[in-house]
Order: C-alpha cells, then structure tokens, then sequence
C-alpha cells in the first residue's frame, strides 16, 4: 500500500460516524423539544387511568368487570392517582436547574 492511499483512508472521518453524530444530535434536539413543551407522559404502570393495575388474583380470575368502588382498588402508587409521570429528560432538566440556582446564590 502506498503512503498516500493509507493517509487518506485513515485521516478521513467515515461518513457513518458523522452520519450517527448528526441523528443522534436530531433525536436529542427533539426529544428535549418534547420534554420543554409536554413535561408529563402517560404513567406506564397504570396505563394513564391512575388506577392501581388489578391484582394478581383478579387476573386470574377474571374480576374486573365490577366498578372501582365495589373493588376497591386503590389509586396507583407510581403517579399517586393522576395518571402522569415527568418525563426523564425533564427531571434531569429540573435537576440541573435546581443545582445551578443553589451554585450562584
């Protein structure tokens, strides 16, 4: 191989690289784009309802035709009844917002 054939090949920066570089910054931009302008998703262990998910024995058995109230299944833990959760983007936002108010006071 000749010097001028190995330099090019290696000094280049290969396409897909830069290719990556450029989606995942486009998935990032967007996906901060989405935390700013919708902070709350749909919880997942609930579905969005805010009920708790029935219970193993309910599954099993097929009850879950009956109203909330004759069941009495509580509100679900993870999103304390209201059916929405932050996002992880946005809490590492609010993290960070937080550390730097506390650094310049």
């Amino acid at each position: 191989m000749t010097p001028i054939v190995a330099a090019t090949s290696t000094n280049v920066p290969e396409m897909s690289v830069v290719l990556f570089a450029g989606i995942a910054l486009i998935v990032a931009v967007g996906y901060a784009g989405a935390c700013w302008v919708r902070p709350f998703t749909a919880c997942k262990r609930c579905t969005g309802t805010g009920i708790a998910p029935p219970r193993l024995w309910e599954r099993l058995l097929r009850r879950t035709t009956r109203p909330r109230a004759l069941h009495g299944r509580p509100d679900c833990r993870r999103c304390t009844g209201t059916g929405l959760r932050l996002r992880i983007g946005r809490r590492a936002f609010n993290h960070f917002r937080r550390l730097r108010r506390q650094a310049t006071r």
